[in-house]
């Protein structure tokens, strides 16, 4: 596997760091068959409105799509190429809308936004930090959307 190189101008943040109202964009994401493939092949959904060109033209859809959960895989993955990044920490889990469908040829972005933060009541030296998130396409259009529950460190000596 040959894993990207990234030049972040910005460090991790602690949960400390973050401020309700921050935002970032990330960077884009192009869909291809080959992707929507790898997807399936991974993790073993072969529904044919995904893999079989024929059978997906002659859907209500008229074209192969993404899985639901291709888009909110790759929206978590381009969360984390933004400049605006935690600390590894723990995910306590999503909830996600799916809008419209993921086409072939998509170039897709997330932007998310730092909504509620709270200390952790049960883990001293973690924060609880929501981020509502909108997956877009090259249209501007939101395909998915939802929001991320993520538990964070807080930075040594705050808590």
């Amino acid at each position: 596997m040959i894993i990207p190189k990234f030049n972040f101008t910005t460090p991790e943040r602690y949960w400390d760091d973050a401020r309700e109202g921050d935002s970032c964009t990330s960077p884009t994401y192009e869909v291809t068959g080959a992707r929507i493939d790898a997807y399936a092949e991974l993790t073993g959904d072969y529904t044919p409105v995904h893999v079989d060109e024929a059978y997906a033209n002659a859907s209500h859809f008229g074209c192969r799509v993404a899985h639901g959960l291709m888009g909110l895989s790759v929206a978590d993955g381009l969360k984390t190429q933004c400049e605006y990044r935690f600390l590894p920490g723990m995910s306590l889990g999503w909830t996600w809308d799916f809008l419209l469908p993921i086409k072939i040829g998509d170039v897709l972005q997330v932007r998310f936004t730092v909504g509620s933060m709270r200390a952790s009541k049960s883990k001293p030296g973690w924060g609880i930090v929501v981020l509502p998130s909108e997956l877009f396409n090259q249209h501007g259009q939101v395909v998915q959307k939802g929001e991320h529950r993520l538990m964070i460190p807080r930075r040594p000596g705050t808590y």
